[in-house]
């Protein structure tokens, strides 16, 4: 009998268990779309994955201009979560081996919910030590900040190094939280104080990084825009000069991403009718060079082209992706095909 999608709340998240699993995807929608009910606008292309064998996790954000705060909230479900997929799957009689290692767990965002990811994949690569991560931090907002207002650079500097190692050392205590919990609903012992001094990586059993460094990631119309992007731009010109706009900017945003330079597991997905993600996605090709161009689609369709709800026999699509109305085949051959041949390169790619 084919398994029927259905959604239940977890910690801040929804979650639509699949009976046998090859993998679990993490999905962050665009603003709007992807804070309130992605599971509906989202639901054609969430219906495809999960027919194709995944468990689907809806992480939905909150409305904010500091996405440093938003994309820690964003790993830290992964935490909250993990250990709960293991225990209702194993109260469903449902597979739950793919949970045990983190690798299963892939990435994909819409939007603006690819800039979240992209910042995971990002702290992914940063300096334990907290004189490297200065020093990085430093290099990227002097490269991307007005160098004669150095007061007000040095502050952010330090505001940015406090906030990623209460982040970084929050992340370690949630690791092993998570790791404990699962080995309680699996049944094992639990670890003694002996056993982390005879194994001090005992935390790194089911997740390998405190971040997300060898998960696979797909951006769909990437979106990584300022302040000016949410609210009239005079308006964000004083909300920047107060220090409240976006967090980080667009252009410390792409500083980060150059400086960790990660993102060897990334799929990227342009539309051809897009003028909103245009200069993301062109960024991602001209500048940083990746992901490669056996990851990368450039399809029909405009920023809204993800979003879908199927009624009977017929997909209806947002009006900037053209047919309203279409056929499931048509709307699989224009996209969903195109996600899944990219899902299934990455994981070829990791094991690698």
């Amino acid at each position: 009998m084919k398994a029927k999608l259905r959604f239940q709340p977890v910690s801040h998240s929804w979650v639509a268990l699949h009976p046998k699993p090859k993998g679990v995807i993490q999905f962050i929608g665009g603003a709007f779309f992807g804070t309130f009910a992605p599971m509906l606008f989202y639901r054609y292309l969430l219906q495809y994955l999960f027919d194709n064998g995944y468990t689907i996790i809806l992480l939905p954000f909150n409305f904010t201009f500091n996405h440093y705060v938003e994309a820690g909230f964003l790993i830290r479900e992964e935490y909250e979560i993990t250990p709960q997929l293991i225990r209702m799957a194993k109260l469903a009689n449902y597979d739950y081996q793919v949970y045990l290692n983190d690798r299963k767990f892939s990435w994909i965002g819409h939007s603006i919910g690819c800039k979240y990811i992209a910042l995971l994949e990002a702290f992914s690569a940063l300096p334990q030590q907290p004189k490297e991560l200065e020093e990085l931090i430093r290099d990227i907002v002097t490269k991307t900040s007005n160098p004669s207002d150095q007061a007000k650079n040095e502050r952010k500097i330090q505001s940015i190094v406090e906030n990623l190692e209460v982040l970084m050392n929050d992340l370690q205590q949630q690791r092993a939280k998570a790791t404990q919990l699962i080995k309680y609903y699996l049944g094992y012992e639990p670890d003694t104080y002996w056993d982390r001094m005879e194994n001090p990586n005992i935390d790194k059993t089911f997740f390998k990084s405190i971040f997300i460094k060898g998960q696979t990631s797909i951006l769909l119309a990437p979106v990584n825009t300022g302040t000016d992007s949410a609210v009239p731009k005079f308006l964000a010109n004083i909300i920047d000069r107060l220090g409240w706009g976006v967090k980080p900017s667009p252009q410390e945003t792409y500083a980060l991403i150059q400086a960790t330079n990660l993102f060897n597991l990334l799929g990227l997905i342009r539309f051809k009718s897009d003028n909103i993600a245009k200069s993301t996605g062109d960024w991602f090709i001209n500048v940083f060079k990746k992901p490669p161009t056996d990851f990368q689609n450039y399809l029909v369709g405009g920023h809204l082209k993800p979003l879908g709800i199927q009624l009977g026999g017929y997909v209806v699509n947002f009006p900037d992706s053209p047919p309203m109305i279409e056929s499931p085949q048509r709307r699989n051959s224009e996209l969903e095909i195109y996600i899944d041949k990219l899902l299934q390169a990455l994981e070829k790619e990791r094991q690698l």
